[in-house]
């Protein structure tokens, strides 16, 4: 069986000698990157099946190349971070990343995201590939949104998460139940995840009431993909 690549990306070479070393012991297959812009052309030269990126990086940092990768791949990314702050995983989650983790970390923990995002990545159960509904179509298996007749650009988790709602019309999900099933039961993030994703998908698909389908907030649940 081949091995698994996945591509770290840290310019600090202590750090990336060390989840080398762990990742390697995993059986993974590592490749490094210490800038940004070899990042992204290791990248489009030969795709992983993970992207470890952190934000602080020369010539193009974490950010740009997150937005970059995300042109071309819903490969999973995660996002290493010296600052433990809200904005900073709000942003790595609106520009598409799965999941991050804080600077300094426990290397097993980072394993076990890893892992877990990977799982989460290959096993996604698709039996309705393609969804209509007046004036929106999510077509999962080509990670696309067509709405008002215009291809939306997306992350890969919101599509997800998208597609998890509109495939159970009518029903309520609590956040920590869309955690499980959009992100995985093995998730680290908390329920603001889901309210940041959420919001994203309501500002891009305005005027859906009007059409006969919404993303309703049900309050003190959670939220539904409501169809009238």
């Amino acid at each position: 069986m081949n091995k698994l690549k996945i591509l770290v990306v840290d310019d600090d070479p202590n750090i990336l000698q060390l989840i080398t070393l762990y990742l390697t012991k995993e059986g993974f297959d590592v490749v490094q990157a210490k800038q940004g812009d070899e990042a992204v052309r290791l990248f489009k030269s030969a795709p992983p099946n993970l992207v470890l990126l952190d934000i602080m990086l020369p010539v193009m940092d974490g950010w740009q190349v997150c937005r970059e990768i995300r042109k071309v791949s819903n490969i999973p990314i995660i996002m290493l971070t010296a600052k433990d702050e809200t904005f900073d995983k709000v942003l790595g989650l609106e520009l598409g990343a799965d999941d991050y983790i804080v600077k300094p970390f426990d290397t097993k923990e980072l394993v076990a995201r890893i892992k877990a995002v990977l799982r989460r990545f290959q096993a996604v159960d698709t039996p309705d590939k393609e969804l209509s509904f007046p004036g929106l179509t999510i077509n999962i298996s080509q990670y696309t949104v067509t709405y008002m007749g215009r291809q939306m650009e997306m992350p890969p988790k919101e599509l997800e998460l998208l597609h998890f709602l509109a495939s159970h019309p009518n029903a309520v999900f609590t956040r920590e139940q869309l955690l499980e099933q959009v992100w995985g039961y093995d998730f680290f993030g908390d329920s603001r995840t889901v309210d940041v994703h959420i919001k994203r998908l309501r500002d891009k698909l305005v005027g859906g009431d009007e059409l006969g389908w919404n993303i309703k907030t049900v309050w003190g649940v959670g939220y539904k993909f409501e169809v009238k």
